[in-house]
This record gives structure tokens, sequence and C-alpha cells, in this order.
């Protein structure tokens, strides 16, 4: 009987060490993986200011992130900026206030909408797409042959990525900002029956420097976001196809989530 009474005190005492055990391992992973992070984006972005620099890469990465995300971020601004003007429509009769249309329009898509839905955009098209090139070059060990011809693969792969993210959001967001307004003006106008003077004195009223600027420093902070994170998954990437598919999960996941608590951070600060 005390043989017995002995092995069921101790499976209890096993099982607590074996959780502190498995908590404890999860706890230095998630600060290991922090480090690993923050010294991947330290040595990223010093090598973004220092020399040399390759023009050449730096500007077809300004077409493949800015240029090709246009008809995206395009589509997106357009119908957010029509369906708000709707939606607003909607709920200010309630109240006869149908002239603050416009205001809510313009103010929600240059602070919020504009810069957070093209860097979700982005995330989802580029974002991908740099962790899946650098991914495969790691897996085919063409980064390792970059080391060995005394390339810095952070200069010549990351640096133009990250530099080209940070300058190409904010101009896709400026684009986004017309067009989104311009899809709540379309809809005030030809569907809500506005009058077209009143609706642009009034969105000219409403917008301030600061709202657009805001929306233009949020925007650069998310294309910083999305290129770091493609380039950080992308370079850390496992072995085979799994590792790549992994690695582009996850730069899509940890961008679109940093992107959003980086919006609330950004959104207290400017506007509290």
């Amino acid at each position: 009987m005390s043989d017995v009474q002995n092995s069921k005190n101790i499976m209890p005492i096993e099982f607590a060490q074996k959780t502190c055990q498995l908590i404890g391992h999860s706890i230095l992973s998630f600060f290991q993986s922090i480090g690993a992070l923050a010294m991947f984006i330290g040595k990223a972005t010093a090598q973004c200011f220092m020399p040399t620099f390759y023009p050449k890469l730096i500007l077809k990465q300004f077409i493949d992130i800015g240029y090709y995300s246009l008809p995206v971020v395009g589509m997106t601004a357009l119908f957010t900026g029509m369906v708000l003007a709707l939606q607003s429509y909607t709920g200010f009769t309630r109240f006869n206030a149908e002239g603050a249309i416009a205001g809510v329009v313009a103010l929600s898509v240059t602070r919020e909408l504009a810069p957070v839905l093209a860097g979700l955009m982005v995330a989802g098209r580029v974002g991908a797409s740099i962790a899946a090139e650098i991914g495969t070059m790691r897996v085919t060990e063409q980064i390792d042959a970059l080391v060995t011809l005394s390339v810095n693969p952070y200069k010549y792969l990351i640096a133009p990525r990250v530099i080209a993210g940070t300058l190409m959001l904010p101009i896709l967001v400026l684009v986004g900002d017309i067009i989104g307004i311009y899809g709540g003006y379309i809809v005030s106008i030809y569907n809500l029956g506005f009058s077209s003077g009143t609706y642009i004195n009034q969105t000219w009223d409403i917008l301030e420097r600061i709202d657009v600027l805001s929306g233009l420093i949020k925007a650069a902070m998310f294309g910083f976001i999305v290129s770091m994170m493609g380039c950080y998954h992308g370079f850390n990437s496992g072995r085979g196809a799994q590792g790549v598919g992994t690695a582009t999960t996850y730069a899509v996941v940890s961008a679109s989530i940093l992107i959003l608590i980086s919006n609330y951070i950004m959104t207290q600060i400017f506007f509290s």
C-alpha cells in the first residue's frame, strides 16, 4: 500500500515539473526569438545607411514594391471610401447630421484606413514575396554563395528592400488618400445627392496638415515593418519547401499584427 501511495504522490510532482519545464522553455524561446529579431533589425538598419549602395537593386525594389502595388492599394482605397460614405450616411441620417459625411470620410481615410489597409495589402503581396524569394535563396544556398564571394547579404539583399519599402509605402498611401476621398465623393454626389462644391469645401475645411502627415508617417513605419519581417523570416527560413512556406506565412502574419499594434501606438502619440 505504501508503494502505491508513493507512486500516486510522485505523479503530480513529475507533472508539475514537466509543466514548469515546458513553460520555462517557451519563455526562453520567446525571448531568444525577440533577441534574434532585434539583432537582425539592428544589422539591417545599419546597412541601409552605410556605403556601398546598389542603386539598380533599390530601383528594382521601388518598382516591385511601389509600382506593382498601386492597383491593389488603389482598388482597396476606392471601395473603402465608397463604402464609408454609404455607411456614414446611413448612420448620420438618424441624427440629421448628413453634412458631416465629407469630414468623416476625409479624416478616416487619411488618418487610419488608407495607411492600415495599404500596409496590410502590401504585407500580403510584398511581404510574402520577399520571404519566399529570400527563403528560396537560403534553401538553395545562394546566400552562402554570396558570403563566399565576400558580398554582404544584409547590404545586397535586405537593405534595398527595406529602403524601398520604407520610402514607397508613404507614396502609395498618399495615392490611396486621394482615391479614397474621391470614392466617397463619387458616392456622395452621384448616389446620395450632395452638392459637389459643398462637399469639396467641407473636405478642405476639415482636413489639417497633421491628418495627412500622421498617415504618411504611419505608412513609412508600416513599410519598414513589412519589408523587415519579410526579410527576417526569409533569411531564417527552414530547409525545404515546407520551410519556405512557413517563413512566408510567418512574414505575413507577423507584419499584419505589428502593423495593427504600431498603428494604435502611433495614433495614441499623434492624437492623444
